[in-house]
């Protein structure tokens, strides 16, 4: 276990946005080295898709840190809690997922997390293990440990009250189970997004109701999708997934702004802060060109998913496409629906565009692999929405950019 604490916190205090509180944190570090005992660090994740993508992993690498100090991470997977439902940020009652959902998508989250985390240093478990032990009284106990009073204290709550909107009870129940969730764990340290603030605080509160000392919470900030400005998300197209293509992912990687760039690399990059504070300053002294830092990041992140192989064939491919001007500057371009859905018909796209003559035509070219997408072929006429920037290209000739 790191004995020094101010290194400890130097590493914990990276990219983190709140912590709550910084002194009860250096107590809890100071006494886990002076007992030998590591600290019990959560993380909770609702399995509501089955992919994870760069901006959970966030709180992923977050967690990675507290392993590389010696400490226990716990990451939850939320079956239970999934079945509800997390209402934060929604303006509205959120459909519950089907056990079987559940099920599926928790047993790919424990495929893709190890691909961060040390799989000998990491506790999994589900907080199923313990709701679905709970009798009726006692549930009755834990809600009477908070007020509807203090639930209308949140923001969405409080918005949808005053607008007249349907508020279920189950959902002023999952911030509770949440707080149960640290108590059952016994955890010393939270970590969450920033829009999780309210519930990580109430974890607080449920640990003192039931005589535990409270847990620090840490909140980390919602990462950028490659457009810049909305949160990352599969539903807006403005996503990296972990599992996508290695061509798919330096591509998308290579289409983000010089700005956002830093601070993916502070975010997700395992390099030092010195290191990256170098590469600024190489950028600003023009010894470092943007699109070289960029390259390296693109080639980190694809390599610690796919391996250092597949990082070097998509650096390849990025290149030959993109560098050595294998693709028009001026080609047609195709502007991507606006709405929040989350694919594309191909065939209809391209069609539209005039790049094939019918959609048939365009079948018959994605089932004899003749299409991809940033370098990467696709067997599916429907695909997840790319990001802006993205270069379909049809046959050997032919490219359309999606805008």
């Amino acid at each position: 276990m790191e004995k020094d604490i101010e290194k400890s916190l130097e590493l914990i205090k990276r990219g983190a946005v709140e912590i709550i509180s910084e002194e009860e944190l250096r107590k809890k570090l100071e006494r886990a080295v002076k007992e030998d005992r590591p600290l019990r660090i959560k993380a909770g994740f609702d399995p509501t898709a089955p992919d994870l993508h760069l901006g959970h992993t966030v709180l992923i690498q977050k967690m990675r840190h507290f392993q590389e100090l010696g400490h226990q991470v716990i990451f939850l997977i939320g079956d239970f809690t999934g079945l509800i439902g997390d209402p934060t940020g929604k303006s509205e009652t959120r459909p519950p997922l089907t056990p079987e959902q559940v099920q599926e998508n928790a047993a790919t989250y424990k495929e893709q997390i190890f691909k961060i985390l040390d799989q000998d240093k990491t506790e999994i478990a589900f907080n199923s293990k313990w709701m679905n032990k709970m009798a009726s009284i006692d549930m009755i106990r834990l809600c009477a440990k908070y007020t509807v009073a203090r639930m209308l204290e949140r923001e969405d709550f409080k918005q949808r009250f005053q607008q007249q909107r349907p508020i279920a009870i189950h959902e002023f129940i999952y911030p509770l189970i949440q707080g149960y969730d640290s108590v059952a764990l016994e955890a010393d340290v939270e970590l969450g997004g920033t829009d999780q603030k309210f519930n990580l605080l109430v974890g607080r509160h449920i640990q003192k109701e039931y005589g535990q000392e409270p847990q620090v919470v840490i909140t980390m900030p919602l990462l950028e999708g490659l457009d810049g400005v909305n949160k990352m998300s599969k539903s807006l197209g403005n996503y990296v997934g972990i599992t996508e293509e290695p061509g798919s992912m330096f591509g998308k990687l290579m289409s983000i702004s010089d700005e956002l760039m830093f601070r993916y690399y502070e975010l997700l990059s395992a390099r030092s802060l010195d290191e990256i504070e170098k590469l600024k300053q190489g950028i600003e002294k023009g010894t470092v060109h943007p699109k070289d830092a960029k390259e390296q990041l693109a080639f980190e992140l694809v390599a610690r998913y796919h391996g250092e192989e597949a990082a070097k064939r998509a650096k390849e491919g990025f290149e030959a496409q993109f560098s050595k001007g294998e693709i028009p500057e001026d080609i047609p371009e195709y502007p991507l629906p606006a709405d929040a859905g989350s694919k594309i018909y191909i065939p209809k796209v391209l069609k539209e565009a005039g790049l094939v003559k019918s959609t048939s035509e365009a079948r018959r070219l994605i089932k004899q692999g003749a299409i991809s997408l940033d370098g990467s072929k696709f067997s599916q006429e429907e695909i997840e929405k790319p990001a802006p920037g993205s270069i379909l290209k049809v046959g050997k000739r032919r490219y359309l950019r999606l805008v």
